[in-house]
């Protein structure tokens, strides 16, 4: 792939997409900005005018063969992955080139796990699905907290955010995605409990203690492909569920010229065996602009050929805790007990 190499971008005019166009250009690749809306395609070229724009409606695999044509990679960010991810990664296995996305989503990444690791393998190519902030970062957390652990007891991730102002993508996703979310319980993947456990925890400053309910989502799945746990649990505090909750909670605003917002987040991971507990902490800012990094990142490293073929999450495909030390956006803690 080397510097300069053609990276289809398909969601490019989204919210976390324009982010991710700008980590691109900054580590010397070209995005091709692709998507399934031509005006917002348009209004993104505008301000890219050196870029290539390539309309491709979801349901036309022969304009998302065009739309791919000559990169070397695809990302996608363009939900609901339960629409998009599948028609993607079928036209990147036809290009024969890798995908990665950002989905959140339980099921879509669960459905890309079963459905393509003999295809990836067959065309050489390397699929990572929810290499973002909801999937990644507690997955390569708990990876590197486990460090040279072969199996777990439990894995419990804990995520404070200050607010969630979400975006047109994020409400369209929940809007669509209704399956029911699982938990690993009994090292199964296994409903969630209804009404959803709740707790308190105590994170670092700026957090303090916080009133937490269980809110599973694609690391669950992410972590269950590859770490043998009898039971992996994630909890979310109460206040950025209610701003998510009230349709009156604006979209994202930029805060700074990289359009990043203000919105400080914490996640927090213990993995337990054998009566001992090892810890892996990150905080930063913006779940939306921290995902540029963490997905190009792993085109990096994808690029330098540190992963095989087939359908890997983000802690399979990489080696956790350089990942996560190579992002300067992150603060990160390791410990034990």
């Amino acid at each position: 792939m080397g510097v300069n190499g053609r990276v289809a971008v398909y969601g490019a005019y989204g919210h976390t997409g324009r982010f991710v166009v700008a980590e691109l250009l900054a580590q010397g690749y070209v995005p091709v900005l692709c998507g399934r809306d031509g005006d917002k395609l348009a209004v993104l070229a505008g301000s890219y005018p050196e870029l290539e724009a390539r309309v491709a409606p979801i349901d036309d695999a022969a304009a998302l063969d065009g739309a791919l044509h000559d990169a070397v990679a695809v990302i996608n960010c363009a939900g609901p992955f339960l629409d998009t991810a599948a028609p993607v990664i079928v036209a990147a296995l036809r290009a024969g080139i890798h995908y990665l996305d950002t989905c959140a989503e339980q099921r879509a990444v669960q459905e890309v796990m079963e459905r393509f690791p003999g295809g990836a393998k067959a065309a050489g190519v390397t699929v990572v699905p929810a290499l973002a902030f909801f999937g990644a970062m507690a997955d390569l957390l708990a990876t590197a907290a486990m460090d040279d652990w072969p199996d777990a007891d439990e894995i419990e991730i804990l995520v404070a955010l200050d607010s969630w102002h979400p975006t047109a993508g994020t409400r369209l996703t929940g809007a669509r995605n209704h399956y029911p979310r699982v938990v690993v319980a009994g090292g199964q993947l296994v409903p969630l409990a209804d009404p959803p456990p709740s707790r308190q925890w105590t994170f670092a400053t700026p957090f303090g203690t916080q009133q937490m309910v269980a809110l599973p989502l694609s690391e669950i799945i992410a972590l269950h492909s590859h770490v043998r746990a009898r039971e992996v649990h994630s909890y979310m505090n109460m206040a950025p569920l209610t701003d998510l909750r009230d349709p009156q909670t604006p979209a994202p605003k930029a805060s700074d010229a990289s359009g990043r917002s203000a919105q400080l987040f914490a996640v927090e991971v213990l993995v337990r065996r054998n009566g001992l507990v090892r810890r892996a902490m990150a905080l930063g800012r913006d779940i939306y602009a921290i995902t540029a990094p963490l997905v190009v990142e792993g085109l990096r490293r994808i690029d330098a050929g540190g992963t095989q073929p087939g359908v890997l999450s983000p802690g399979a495909a990489f080696r956790a805790r350089d990942f996560l030390e190579s992002l300067p956006e992150l603060q990160l803690a390791f410990g034990a007990g």
